[in-house]
């Protein structure tokens, strides 16, 4: 059997995203051995054609925790307390190349500028293996290509004045998504969630990865975001998602704090199930009020590691 690492190398930089969230989905909800995983849902949940999602189960069958059906598709092979060892692997760790460019980035050791030829010699790489990470970067939304080999970074999230604008900017659109004319939550995800975020609360905001912790924060302000069916809202919290996810990986070792959070979301969305939007529209202002004063000051998130 290949490994985890052996595998995401013939993977392009979308389908191991996809390859990640995939597990990610499947830990969160505790699947059992021959749950279906329909190669549309999981391409509307993840936000993707369907095109990396069956490349992306196809390498997760090589590992050996999926089956597949010719007819019908693919299946949980094992329960997903079982999907440890080499596909836990895809979760635990990220792409060297791609964490360095990310720290040294928001260290302020990279212009706004560079070249590929720069990159290459800063970091001792091949052409073909920058250009991997920069097309996964450039999918994040934080670099463009620019004429020639060159590449411009875009505005991250790189300090705590940034941080706290993110937060001050999802507290005027979160709470008044919910509070809109066209705010419609559907039962079944509203029960996925509170199941996931229930897992976090009963011990998993200790044993889950930080890649698991956060694609489920995102998958509730997300899911959420949805619901009040306006696109650019959607899409506004689908962009800072993917910004904050490198300042949210490095501070994982703030777990007590993802355990207040998960209660937090499983407030709302009781105070949404009984139709109370103007409650779940104080505590969602609230809970991003919260989180804004624990982390955007968190400074030593942002000074680079030695």
């Amino acid at each position: 059997m290949s490994s985890a690492a052996d595998i995401s190398q013939e993977l392009t930089p979308l389908q191991q995203r996809v390859a990640r969230e995939i597990v990610a989905l499947v830990r969160r909800d505790n699947r059992r051995a021959g749950d279906h995983l329909p190669e549309v849902h999981i391409a509307q949940h993840i936000g993707t054609s369907r095109s990396p999602v069956q490349s992306a189960l196809r390498h997760l069958a090589q590992l050996g925790v999926l089956q597949q059906d010719a007819n019908r598709g693919y299946f949980l092979a094992v329960d997903a307390q079982a999907w440890d060892g080499q596909v836990a692997g895809l979760l635990a760790t990220d792409d060297p190349l791609y964490l360095r460019i990310a720290e040294d980035r928001q260290g302020g050791d990279l212009q706004d500028e560079v070249t590929e030829a720069d990159l290459m010699r800063r970091y001792g790489v091949a052409r073909s293996t920058l250009r991997k990470v920069l097309s996964r970067i450039s999918e994040e939304g934080w670099v463009e290509q620019s004429m020639g080999h060159g590449w411009r970074f875009l505005a991250m999230i790189d300090s705590p004045s940034a941080y706290e604008e993110s937060y001050l900017f999802r507290q005027s659109i979160e709470p008044a998504a919910i509070l809109g004319p066209s705010f419609a939550f559907r039962t079944t995800e509203l029960r996925e969630l509170r199941r996931e975020q229930q897992r976090i609360v009963d011990g998993g905001y200790s044993t889950m990865t930080p890649f698991e912790l956060f694609e489920a924060n995102s998958h509730f302000h997300e899911t959420l975001a949805s619901w009040g069916n306006n696109r650019f809202v959607l899409q506004s919290v689908r962009r800072i998602n993917q910004l904050r996810r490198l300042v949210e990986y490095r501070q994982a070792a703030r777990r007590t704090a993802r355990h207040t959070q998960a209660s937090e979301h499983l407030e709302i969305l009781a105070a949404i199930e009984r139709h109370d939007l103007a409650a779940a529209a104080s505590l969602m202002r609230s809970h991003l009020d919260g989180a804004r004063k624990g982390k955007a000051g968190a400074s030593e998130v942002f000074s680079p590691s030695k």
